[in-house]
């Protein structure tokens, strides 16, 4: 008698564990690079004499990049597997990083900031995909949310590189973000030697190439959930089909609806603190980072803690409702504002961490990769929309109208979560991609994934 056990249900490992850090380090240098530019931009903009046009150009090269690698490498995955692109993306981003130092023109940089954001782009498609299809159901949650952690750590660290370089040398600029190739190139070299998911190998045909991959990092007994198989679709049109369209619908609105308000409100911080009648300084940007960190690490406490969809729509109710007061108290007493501003900001970076979880959970292997990328890619294209309108809806509307606006938005993503938001706390990763729960609910997650063969 022998015990055969699901991947999904093994215990945590130091593989699992290696895994999540290699996805990780691509957050981490995501934060750091788009933290970098802004202090980047303070000194190269007289030396290059950059216009406000190539300022803002540069400003969103990353997330230009960002939005076109995430719908891209992260279909091309879907056809050639993980791995492959998930080592690519860091070449790209290491080589691009490094030769910002030789840049001399602004159009120079801004291709090469596009390509860094390019490859983060099609690294975030990837490695949530790939994290997600390694992850335990029991830890996934928490593995694939804790993502936000590490983001804002490589944010603050630029924060503290950006003072110490710009003071230290005339060209700091350079060193600043060429920077950011140290950091990318340890995680490539981590990368070489990762192995192929098993579930796309499966979905491939190849399974005893994925048993093998199994029984190395798992054990001998560790087996791999039958999948319903469906015709495979080359495009991205396969994510608007009848079967998968309203989870596509789901994942993009909701990732949007968070981001705009994130974007569009700490892009402009300093303009809105002031028009709020509040100091912004260095205890401001010390308190706001440590209420982002600590929001950060709340947010994986609530997704182990918490179903995914009750802490999304909560979460979304909440934030409007703290804008919503913004909006109406904008000319009261200062010490109201501050409350009011850090419980949004604790709970927004908390919630946060669903962006990791939710995508890599709703999709099928066969279209995980760039149901990912493309929820991805529609979240960059609705923050740079909202960092380009928020200043003109301030000028028109005021801050306080503008409040009022973002908390729209915010109602807008509760709505939909409640409409369309899945459960997907709890079950394998079979399970969770499917339109409907298992059939049979009352087994039990240990028990339902355990067999006894002879």
């Amino acid at each position: 008698m022998n015990q055969t056990t699901l991947m999904d249900d093994v215990p945590l490992n130091r593989f699992h564990l290696k895994i999540t850090g290699l996805t990780f380090g691509a957050h981490l240098t995501d934060g750091y690079i788009l933290g970098s530019v802004g202090f980047a931009l303070t000194q190269m903009t007289p030396q290059m004499n950059l216009s406000p046009f190539w300022q803002g150009m540069i400003g969103s090269s990353a997330l230009i990049g960002l939005f076109l690698g995430s719908l891209i490498l992260g279909w091309i995955a879907d056809s050639v597997g993980r791995q492959k692109i998930f080592c690519f993306s860091f070449i790209l981003i290491t080589l691009a990083s490094g030769m910002q130092f030789f840049a001399q023109s602004a159009e120079q940089l801004f291709l090469l900031r596009v390509l860094i954001g390019f490859g983060l782009g099609g690294d975030f498609a990837v490695g949530h995909t790939i994290l997600a299809e390694f992850a335990p159901r029991k830890h996934r949650g928490v593995l694939l949310g804790a993502f936000s952690v590490l983001w804002t750590v490589g944010y603050v660290a630029a924060s503290f590189a950006g003072h110490l370089a710009l003071n230290a040398h005339a060209d700091g600029w350079r060193w600043l973000l060429a920077s950011s190739a140290l950091p990318a190139l340890a995680i490539l070299l981590l990368r070489i030697g990762t192995p192929e998911s098993p579930r796309w190998l499966l979905r491939r045909g190849r399974r005893d190439e994925a048993l093998a991959i199994v029984a190395r990092l798992f054990g001998p007994n560790v087996t791999l959930p039958e999948e319903r198989q469906h015709a495979p679709d080359g495009g991205l049109s396969a994510l608007f089909s009848p079967r998968y369209r309203r989870r596509t619908a789901f994942n993009c609105l909701f990732f949007v609806c968070l981001v705009i308000p994130y974007f569009a409100i700490y892009t402009f911080l300093p303009a809105i603190l002031r028009q709020m009648g509040l100091d912004q300084g260095f205890a401001t940007d010390l308190l706001l980072s440590g209420l982002l960190l600590v929001g950060a690490v709340l947010g994986i406490v609530l997704t182990a803690m918490c179903s995914r969809r009750g802490f999304l729509i909560g979460s979304f109710i909440f934030l409007a409702a703290c804008l919503l007061l913004l909006s109406l108290l904008h000319n009261s007493a200062g010490v109201w504002l501050i409350v009011l501003f850090a419980a949004f900001t604790l709970v927004m970076s908390a919630v946060s961490n669903l962006v990791g979880v939710f995508p890599a959970e709703s999709f099928p292997t066969d279209v995980r990769s760039r149901g990912v990328g493309f929820a991805t890619s529609m979240s960059r294209l609705g923050s740079a929309v909202g960092t380009l309108l928020l200043p003109l809806a301030i000028v028109n509307y005021g801050i306080g109208g503008t409040m009022a606006l973002l908390a729209a938005i915010l109602v807008l993503g509760a709505l939909v979560s409640i409409a369309w938001a899945p459960e997907t706390k709890g079950l394998t990763l079979t399970d969770a991609s499917q339109d409907t729960p298992p059939a049979d609910k009352s087994l039990s997650p240990h028990a339902s994934t355990s067999t006894q063969q002879l």
